[in-house]
């Protein structure tokens, strides 16, 4: 199943960044926010990680300053935002996927449950 947040670890092996870079992004490019749960824990979605890599390719590979990728970005994300793309921060969990896929998904994990707890039952059986 795939997973709907990261943390900065995760990131970190994804993209082969230390986690300190990562944070310094996050201080450099404003719109680079993640999520941050109690204990201020980072949690990346899939839309920050695929920020990280584009500022990544732009530092790395195009040879971009921070400065102009910072530039290149939000211009990009103006002409999204004037062509109606408009990029909203993470939604709230309860709105991240529509209600049917929320409950597809709920339903697949019960199944797995179940599985699991019929294995236990019958690993239960033989030992008794």
């Amino acid at each position: 199943m795939k997973k709907y947040f990261y943390t900065i670890g995760e990131v970190s092996k994804l993209l082969g960044e230390k986690p300190y870079v990562i944070r310094y992004w996050e201080s450099e490019f404003s719109f680079l926010k993640p999520r941050k749960d109690e204990g201020r824990i980072r949690k990346y979605s899939e839309d920050n990680i695929q920020l990280l890599r584009q500022i990544q390719d732009m530092l790395h590979n195009q040879r971009f300053t921070i400065e102009g990728a910072r530039q290149k970005l939000k211009a990009e994300r103006s002409a999204k935002k004037r062509n109606g793309d408009a990029e909203t921060a993470d939604p709230p969990v309860s709105n991240m996927l529509p209600q049917e896929k929320l409950i597809s998904i709920l339903l697949e994990v019960r199944r797995q449950l179940s599985n699991l707890r019929d294995q236990c039952q019958r690993l239960q059986e033989k030992a008794e």
